[in-house]
């Protein structure tokens, strides 16, 4: 049974314009982590702002693990639908610690588990020495991983990372991305990466969404 469906979703800014997504369907399992590649502008970052209930889809329908999200009939607000995002710039408060930043998200815990949670994903990003500093005194990728402990500790049902890379120089993208794939293995979490960059896909995904932004038509499909 597929994990994630996306069933003949389109989306466009305005009546009349152009559909920025037009009837996209694909199905993703439990535990893969699939990039999204294409141009700017072509959607990428729209789907997964449609996935996170960031917009409106003007048709068609998304549900994860059997509970539909958004279809003509239904729409589940972002809190509640169990998506944690990684944003291009990662979003971290700058006045917070790192552990505050982690447990961010964590209010509706008991203080005992949001304990437990930071430091299950303290560990897993291998951050427990930077627990009491704050964002500014770390590294592009320290700060990536960060962001990724702080969307993970939740538990969400699916990740959603947006351009992850384009805030780091290029001499660290080959040890971050192979960290980033190691660390997305280890929590076993159903992921969606965009980008636009075929290394960073071909580097951590396990298929690929190919969005084309053409004069004429947006045209998306699978590559095995």
């Amino acid at each position: 049974m597929s994990y994630v469906v996306v069933d003949q979703l389109t989306f466009r800014f305005a009546g009349g314009q152009p559909a920025v997504i037009d009837k996209l369907s694909f199905t993703i399992s439990r535990g893969e982590i699939i990039g999204v590649l294409g141009e700017s502008g072509s959607g990428k970052s729209t789907l997964l702002r449609l996935i996170a209930g960031l917009e409106m889809p003007e048709t068609g329908s998304i549900a994860i693990n059997g509970s539909i999200l958004v279809d003509d009939r239904t729409f589940i607000e972002p809190e509640k639908r169990g998506v944690g995002m990684v944003f291009q710039d990662y979003a971290l408060f700058p006045n917070m610690t790192i552990a505050d930043n982690i447990v961010f998200g964590l209010h509706k815990y008991k203080k005992s588990v949001r304990r437990i949670r930071l430091e299950q994903m303290l560990d897993l990003v291998q951050m427990s020495e930077y627990v009491k500093r704050y964002p500014h005194e770390l590294s592009g990728g320290q700060q990536q991983r960060v962001a990724l402990a702080r969307a993970l500790a939740p538990e969400p049902s699916v990740l959603l990372m947006d351009e992850p890379f384009s805030s780091l120089d290029a001499h660290l993208k080959a040890t971050i991305r192979s960290e980033l794939r190691q660390i997305l293995q280890k929590a076993n979490i159903t992921c969606l990466l965009v980008s636009h960059d075929p290394a960073d896909i071909k580097a951590i995904c396990d298929r690929v969404i190919h969005i084309k932004d053409d004069a004429k038509e947006n045209s998306i499909k699978m590559l095995s």
